[in-house]
């Protein structure tokens, strides 16, 4: 179904990559979900810095914020993607659903992998930090076998949900998200102002 080691490592080299250029390069499904996936969160991760500096021109923290709210709702859906993808993957090679229902999707697991692995790259961004004390540097090093442990365990959930899937004994459904905040017809905010 879905390559959980090729996954890790290409999230990983996407992070490494697009802090040249952030270039997509996956042209076949499911991977162009995942790395979309992955797109969002590294842009959600540097517009979440921008956004907590307080000395900057108080327009850009506006525009951060109206960023973190765009590029979180392209998250959520190219998780759904990825949910959508899989569903449409098992119901092609006619695979029964399970019994036991399992409430986090493997698009919300793969997603919490992509997101672990910014903090990983960033935290061992700190352990090199010469204008750091040691002690910084070496609570960081322990940071990252920390989330290097929690992406391991991850993983191998995932790898189990896979099998378990595509075994029959397990099942998920998509779980929409419906930000109401992005739309201008379900936040009252908005709608309350354009009604104006």
């Amino acid at each position: 179904m879905i390559d959980v080691k090729r996954l890790l490592e290409m999230q990983r080299q996407n992070i490494v990559d697009w802090h040249i250029e952030l270039l997509p390069k996956e042209k076949e499904l499911p991977w162009q979900f995942i790395e979309e996936n992955n797109i969002w969160n590294f842009s959600l991760w540097h517009e979440e810095d921008i956004a907590r500096i307080k000395d900057i021109d108080p327009m850009r923290i506006v525009q951060a914020k109206r960023n973190i709210d765009k590029f979180n709702q392209s998250r959520n859906n190219a998780m759904e993607k990825i949910d959508e993808w899989i569903l449409s993957y098992l119901e092609a090679k006619h695979v029964k659903p399970g019994e036991r229902i399992h409430s986090e999707t493997p698009g919300m697991m793969i997603d919490r992998l992509s997101i672990m692995s910014l903090k990983t790259y960033h935290m061992l961004e700190e352990t090199a930090r010469t204008d750091a004390s040691e002690e910084h540097r070496a609570a960081c090093r322990n940071k990252v076998k920390v989330l290097e442990e929690q992406v391991s365990d991850l993983s191998r959930s995932l790898e189990q949900v896979f099998d378990d899937l595509l075994n029959s004994r397990l099942r998920f459904k998509v779980y929409r998200q419906f930000k109401m905040y992005n739309d201008p017809d379900l936040n009252p905010e908005l709608y309350r102002r354009n009604q104006k």
